[in-house]
């Protein structure tokens, strides 16, 4: 199984001639150094890059592209050479390219063997001005070749990245290789220019002061657009029936490329935009990078404060204290704080252990050092003695992160309850009040995340509205599902996961924006979709057999280049008047079986082009089953965010490198809610039409 890695986590490597395969969608130059034990490379003769590409086991591209694939052979390595260092560098800047790499998709890297299996790979994220980067490294410890994620990067570019790796050498070396990438693109023929992504927000019907639903991020995407006070798209075109505002399909031309989106990004939270001052464009006239729904309107009002403590006690935690312009958006942003400060506190707590295990061990050595203390009296007492060092430390370390563990879970038992229902678990009360939204709420519960040393602590786990990626929910068997002996079982409640976050989506959404269709192909989750048949929330009934898939794909591929090709050409007026301005979510069950290999195809296209007009996936999936199409298929998982029905620990954070144990929001057993909540969608849609 690939190892996904967050930065600083590593993997052993159980091969020793691998592929590492760089994807960054624009042209950068790949590399290599091979260091010492220490990391420090003694010179040019050490470096693979464009201008010389072979060392010995190694090999790398001889021009900047956005796709490379680096050949390692682990046995050909010198024995001096205990680590090898993969770089990235974006192109000189006479080359034309982007200056630096916060202002292109993230680098993704694989290592795989050479049959194309992958080991391991690791998304480079949190870039900004750098324009070099260290992006993982192979090193040797006692004998074992490991990974290691490192996301390192330089706003001196590689002269600053090959200096800090100790070569004397480094800035001739980095002039010599940014003049032999630029002749290498003056003899390459440039690549098409990609049109932009169109903008996603939903576009309110007039200006609004005061509450805003913009904010911080959690849990899975990549990045939110703020709302604009105007709909930008104009009016239809004469005879076009006019649809609801739409945060998937624009009504008009393309936003302006000048709207503000900057943020650094995480596995589980979204970057938000932050307002800058005004600047000059290229042709002198003034950028506004303000809020445009918060320019005029008076300061956000200050959060509830909490009542007076006691003395020597901390103050009481009051659901909505965090900063926001609304009650959504101040929630919103203390789980997100409470999400830090666990990590936080874990990762302190982490440290402190192993500072205390360190410690006893040099105790240890340096006490036994001498064969005639290791025997009597002497030797036992330096043992005691340095295991009671190692138990204050530990018991120290246990209470400050017993002090903090307190204070969260007295916030989250004020906070849940507070949570309006997008935010909310199922068998919040606040469901029994629900009513179908006139907004889109920022974000959206997938389920929860806590760690193994409070394993009590749920902390939300949200997701940014309007979806930027799909989501995959594993019915496949891993370590976490041993429990399950019967995967019929286990399929049945991967599909109960799926409706439930379907369910959700559509009870989150206004009426008529959000439409969900299913394909089935052998009937297999028949029962678990009945909440949604019996309620009539789907587009049409379950698509099942060959035709039945091939008629559903080929209508969302359809409407997907529609759009693509009104926005590209400004014509979105020209739109089918009979198109679906509404997101479109498509749940797959029991992929591969009953795919063909156009369809998988178009599975592939929605996942990569259906996100950016409002066209979504939710595959249910084993992807052992679907080891037939090799790596194929690798860019459709890559694409999707990966839940599991189960929890499972396979979420990572870059910041601390912990593994967030996943618990999914699925509904209480017995519980009429979740019928009773479709039910009221189902009847606000018959009202509207």
């Amino acid at each position: 199984m690939t190892a996904e890695l967050a930065r600083g986590q590593n993997h052993p490597l159980s091969q020793v001639r691998l592929e590492i395969r760089v994807s960054a969608g624009t042209p950068v130059v790949a590399g290599a150094t091979v260091g010492d034990e220490h990391g420090k490379v003694h010179g040019v003769e050490w470096v693979a890059h464009p201008g010389a590409p072979t060392l010995p086991g190694l090999e790398v591209s001889r021009q900047a592209a956005a796709d490379h694939r680096l050949a390692v052979d682990l046995d050909a390595m010198p024995e001096d050479g205990h680590r090898v260092s993969v770089l990235l560098a974006l192109p000189a800047p006479g080359a034309g390219g982007p200056l630096r790499f916060g202002a292109v998709a993230a680098p993704f890297v694989a290592v795989t063997g050479l049959d194309g299996t992958e080991i391991a790979n690791y998304t480079i994220t949190g870039l900004d001005a750098e324009s070099a980067v260290v992006a993982v490294e192979l090193y040797r410890r006692q004998g074992a070749w490991k990974v290691r994620a490192v996301g390192q990067g330089y706003a001196g570019g590689l002269a600053e990245l090959l200096t800090d790796q100790g070569l004397p050498q480094a800035h001739h070396l980095a002039s010599s290789i940014n003049e032999a990438v630029t002749q290498g693109l003056s003899r390459s023929i440039p690549a098409p220019s990609r049109p932009t992504d169109v903008d996603r927000s939903r576009q309110p019907a007039a200006p609004t002061s005061g509450t805003d639903q913009g904010g911080p991020p959690p849990p899975g995407t990549s990045g939110p657009v703020s709302p604009q006070p105007m709909p930008p798209y104009g009016s239809p075109a004469p005879g076009i029936p006019q649809h609801p505002a739409s945060p998937y399909v624009p009504q008009g031309a393309p936003p302006s490329p000048t709207s503000p989106a900057a943020g650094t990004t995480n596995p589980y939270v979204d970057p938000v935009p932050d307002t800058q001052p005004t600047g000059p464009t290229a042709s002198g006239a003034p950028i506004d990078y303000s809020h445009p729904r918060r320019q005029n309107a008076a300061p956000p009002p200050p959060p509830p404060a909490a009542p007076p403590a006691p003395p020597g006690q901390p103050a009481a935690p009051v659901a909505g204290d965090a900063t926001g312009w609304s009650m959504d958006e101040r929630l919103y942003n203390q789980v997100w704080g409470m999400f830090e400060d666990l990590a936080r506190t874990v990762a302190a707590y982490r440290s402190a252990v192993d500072f205390a295990d360190s410690r006893m061990e040099q105790e240890l050595d340096q006490a036994l050092s001498d064969p005639r203390s290791r025997i009597g009296g002497q030797g036992d007492a330096a043992r005691e003695a340095a295991q009671a060092k190692h138990a204050q430390l530990v018991d120290r370390a246990r209470a400050a992160l017993d002090r903090d563990l307190a204070q969260l879970t007295a916030e989250a038992e004020v906070v849940e309850p507070a949570l309006p229902p997008a935010f909310a678990r199922w068998d919040n009360p606040g469901w029994h009040a629900y009513r179908v939204p006139m907004e889109i709420p920022m974000a959206a519960r997938l389920g929860d995340l806590h760690l193994p040393e409070a394993p009590d602590l749920r902390v939300p786990m949200l997701v940014r509205l309007p979806l930027e990626r799909g989501l995959w929910i594993d019915s496949g068997a891993m370590g976490s599902f041993d429990g399950f002996t019967d995967t019929h079982d286990l399929r049945r409640l991967a599909m109960e996961t799926a409706v439930a976050h379907a369910a959700r989506l559509l009870a989150v959404h206004p009426a008529g924006e959000f439409t969900v269709h299913v394909i089935d192909p052998a009937g297999s989750g028949a029962q678990p979709l009945v909440p949604l048949v019996r309620a009539g929330v789907l587009a049409a009934p379950p698509a099942t057999g060959a035709a039945g898939v091939a008629q559903v794909l080929a209508r969302l591929t359809q409407r997907v280049d529609l759009v693509q090709m009104a926005v590209r050409g400004g014509a979105t007026d020209s739109l089918p008047p009979d198109l679906d301005p509404a997101g479109q979510l498509l749940i797959v069950n029991d992929f591969p079986h009953g795919f063909d290999d156009r369809a998988v195809n178009q599975l592939r296209y929605l996942a990569d082009e259906g996100p950016a007009v409002g066209v979504h996936l939710m595959m249910v999936a084993d992807r052992e089953e679907a080891t037939a199409y090799g790596p194929l298929l690798d860019p459709l998982w890559r694409s999707l965010l990966r839940l599991t029905p189960v929890p499972d620990d396979h979420l990572a954070d870059p910041w601390v490198g912990h593994a967030w144990t996943y618990e999914p929001a699925l509904v209480p057993v017995g519980s009429q809610v979740l019928q009773q909540v479709l039910n009221q969608v189902a009847a606000a849609r018959t009202k509207g039409t």
